[in-house]
């Protein structure tokens, strides 16, 4: 009799634990809300080949911009939990869009669980060639000078661009004149051309114009240095002392994804960000690997809600 009810529960079990073990049999989605070729999207198609070769299956990338990117999450939290259908969440979507969007029609803290980072999508403080400014001392002292004189772009409000910009202001003991823009291109063009002063954008999007001498780097945002950028000091480094900002991108999906679906995604998250021409892709495009679960994206996550939300409130910043 033992037996048999033995036997009886493993078959009721066997179904869910085969679905389980045979995940994934098809292939694998992950939605990134922003555009084809930009800073996110690039680093979500440069692991992508690699995470489809751990996982067995394709790995298709499909863009959903809009609405701040929040089309995206709310797609990849409606999603049904058996991961097929990931999202690809960062700073911007996770830590300041439940802050400034209040009409959010999903809960970004309870409805999305983390699976596992993927990259820092560094930024870099930059200026036109034409501006005498060689250290972040050199700017902040002229903008002192002048006060509400220097202005300052960044690729939209509520972007690492915009928090960044607004955080040196605050602790630099700065006043300037903050510009939008609708994306980095078109920032980028205006600073080369001297319309605004200084930006902080992504390494991706202004590396080449760097290394072509276009536009002039003079500090990194991040806590240390970045490898392709060795010889431009933190902004900490140049006296503002506690000056860290972290620009993050990591696979996330809805909530109720079963454990072992996040294992093995964590698993096989980790062994393409192993992969040294990965790295190096990575590299080329200023971009540094993350690796890290479930358990150290959600203590970055946590972490960033606790530095950040202050200082997105104090900013103003609203969904426009």
């Amino acid at each position: 009799m033992i037996a048999r009810r033995t036997l009886l529960a493993a078959a009721s079990l066997a179904p869910g634990v085969a679905r389980a073990q045979a995940w994934p049999d098809r292939p694998v989605r992950i939605l990134v809300g922003f555009p084809p070729g930009g800073a996110i999207d690039t680093m979500v198609r440069i692991i992508a080949p690699r995470l489809g070769e751990a996982l067995g299956q394709p790995v298709i990338i499909e863009n959903r911009p809009g609405a701040g990117s929040t089309i995206a999450m709310e797609l990849g939290a409606r999603a049904a939990p058996d991961g097929y259908t990931l999202v690809l969440g960062t700073m911007g979507t996770m830590v300041v869009n439940p802050v400034i969007n209040r009409e959010l029609s999903y809960n970004a803290y309870t409805d999305i669980v983390p699976i596992a980072l993927v990259a820092d999508v560094s930024n870099v403080l930059v200026v036109p060639p034409a501006r005498p400014w060689r250290t972040l001392a050199d700017l902040v002292a002229a903008a002192k000078a002048a006060p509400g004189r220097l202005s300052w772009g960044h690729p939209g409000v509520g972007t690492s661009g915009h928090l960044t910009g607004y955080l040196l202001d605050r602790m630099a003991g700065i006043r300037t004149e903050s510009v939008g823009y609708r994306g980095g291109a078109q920032l980028a063009t205006d600073l080369m051309a001297g319309r605004v002063d200084y930006a902080f954008s992504t390494v991706a999007s202004v590396l080449p114009q760097i290394r072509e001498g276009k536009l002039r780097p003079i500090a990194v945002p991040s806590a240390t240095r970045q490898p392709w950028l060795a010889e431009v000091p933190t902004v900490a480094e140049s006296g503002i002392h506690g000056f860290a900002a972290l620009n993050w991108g990591g696979l996330a999906g809805p909530r109720g994804l079963p454990g072992a679906v996040i294992a093995r995604l964590e698993a096989a998250t980790r062994e393409a960000l192993s992969d040294p021409a990965v790295v190096e892709t990575m590299a080329r495009n200023g971009l540094a690997p993350m690796i890290g679960g479930a358990a150290e994206f959600q203590r970055q996550w946590d972490n960033d809600r606790e530095r950040w939300d202050p200082v997105i409130r104090a900013s103003g910043a609203t969904v426009q």
